[in-house]
């Protein structure tokens, strides 16, 4: 057999398959076999999103805040420092906490960049920075949103766009009950790039959040999470409803947008939970459908005006829901109505349970305070109420909420002359451990022991506080408490409502009336 059929021989059969993954070449008359590369891996799996585009679209609207003062920096104790109206002594722990770790503005606070803790600043007659924070544009003609605390105690303010052009921009207003500001960039030739905002009810837990701020100072930074939770009260105000975001939040991000994907703005970055002084991946962001109401009233009013019930009131506990013969713990307590109030000249009293506003039921009083302010003032609303174990309702005309600077002291001392009389023989209600003896103005019992292992001493009640009311009936002997138990018992109810004053104001708490 030839050369030449012994090679087609051999081809033949390799590509009939008798040796599969050999290559033949044919040089110089010989047959050469040489082995197949292997494939490469490759898997096909679902692609995370990009947020190039997103971020490419949205951040010439983002903007970076200086703050200038000549006013001086706030001491290290927090001795010149306010939150929303608030002494630093009266936040809650976790802000303290919060300030603490990272500053307060004018010294590296939420707000902004700047030296955290350090000799504080004199005053020297001229403009210094005290705050650095983040910021963006609502319209063409140059309104910037921003968080209050950024602003609040500046003189003059610069905005940095992205590109580093910077611009002077002026105050046009700020709300510190819900920490948002607006400030206006006059550059008539020049239309800004700006954002909108999003639809309240078409953000959902677990969607997906872009934060773009001015964090540590560093200028345009990109994070990215998701909405981890809606409705969170962090203590800062009467109208928290934060959405809580895991995306990484930092010092100098306040003020800053949270996008969608759409490049719609979700909320704006106003603090953070942070035990270690760093994100922890808990952040607090107001609301588009919040900031999107207050903004426009701060444009145009330059500040934010709300109706007003004036009234003090407190959460319906189970306890308490029980001992008033309500089906659920739900609504408001009134504490007391303010002198004068709104509240007060329709006829809402001390004990009455606030139940709906305009027909839409009350959760809590964090819900009829946000439900009240949502009103103009000098709206006409109706108030449902719980009283005396059977439903009401009055109207009130609503007043102007006060500006925190004019909030009237509650606290009056004044007993109206009332003859004062011997203190009476103290009495031992063993029932409900505390002892009491009537009061030298001859209103309501002086508590003078609790039980240290009592339901009493457990809601907090101590000698020298005030019992003026029980089941929303007045008391001034331990004798009027008795008949009110016994009739609440004979109701068939197991608690009843005890009204106590405090150096803080009066306050209602439940007490169970089925022992003994």
């Amino acid at each position: 057999m030839s050369k030449s059929s012994n090679t087609r021989s051999v081809t033949s059969k390799l590509r009939a398959g008798t040796a599969a993954g050999l290559a033949v070449l044919m040089l110089a008359g010989a047959v050469t076999v040489t082995p197949a590369l292997a494939a490469p891996v490759s898997v096909t799996a679902p692609q995370m999103p990009s947020f190039a585009d997103l971020v490419s679209a949205v951040s010439p609207a983002v903007v970076s805040i200086r703050v200038k003062s000549d006013v001086q920096q706030t001491s290290e104790d927090g001795s010149n420092f306010s939150f929303n109206g608030r002494d630093f002594d009266q936040l809650p722990d976790p802000l303290k906490r919060f300030f603490k770790e990272w500053g307060m503005p004018g010294q590296g606070g939420p707000g902004g960049q700047g030296p955290k803790g350090g000799p504080r600043a004199e005053r020297h007659g001229k403009l210094r920075p005290i705050a650095q924070g983040s910021g963006f544009f609502i319209s063409e003609d140059g309104y910037v949103v921003t968080n209050n605390h950024v602003v609040s105690d500046g003189q003059a303010y610069t905005v940095v766009m992205n590109d580093g052009t910077e611009y002077d921009a002026k105050l046009v207003g700020k709300d510190a009950r819900t920490d948002l500001a607006v400030l206006k960039v006059d550059q008539p030739t020049k239309k800004f790039t700006y954002v909108e905002w999003a639809q309240d009810d078409k953000v959902r837990v677990g969607d997906w959040v872009v934060a773009v701020g001015n964090p540590f100072g560093l200028g345009g930074t990109v994070t990215s999470g998701i909405v981890s939770a809606f409705g969170r009260d962090i203590g800062s105000g009467p109208y928290d409803d934060y959405i809580q975001i895991d995306a990484p939040v930092n010092r100098g991000n306040s003020g800053g947008p949270d996008f969608n994907l759409n490049g719609k703005v979700v909320g704006i970055n106003t603090a953070i939970f942070s035990p270690s002084g760093g994100s922890v991946g808990i952040a607090f962001a107001i609301p588009a459908a919040t900031a999107k109401d207050v903004v426009a009233e701060l444009i145009k009013h330059g500040d934010v005006r709300r109706g007003w019930l004036g009234v003090q009131i407190q959460p319906v506990t189970k306890d308490i829901a029980e001992s008033l013969g309500l089906a659920d713990a739900k609504g408001a307590l009134v504490a007391e109505p303010q002198s004068g109030s709104p509240g007060e000249k329709a006829g809402i009293k001390q004990g009455d349970v606030i139940t709906a506003v305009n027909g839409d039921p009350v959760k809590d009083p964090r819900d009829l305070a946000k439900r009240i302010a949502s009103f103009p003032p000098n709206t006409k609303v109706d108030i449902a109420l719980w009283r005396d174990g059977k439903a009401t309702s009055v109207k009130v005309d609503l007043g102007t909420l006060p500006a925190e600077k004019e909030q009237a002291n509650t606290d009056d001392d004044d007993q109206g002359g009332t003859e004062q009389s011997a203190p009476a023989k103290e009495q031992a209600l063993a029932n409900l451990g505390v002892s009491v003896q009537r009061s030298d103005d001859g209103k309501g019992l002086t508590i003078t022991n609790v039980d240290p292992d009592s339901d009493a001493a457990d809601k907090g009640l101590k000698a020298g506080q005030k019992i003026t009311s029980v089941n929303n009936q007045q008391v001034s002997s331990a004798a009027d408490v008795k008949r009110v138990l016994d009739q609440a018992k004979k109701d068939g109810r197991t608690k009843a409502l005890f009204q106590v004053e405090t150096d803080n104001g009066s306050r209602f708490i439940a007490l169970p009336i089925n022992q003994g």
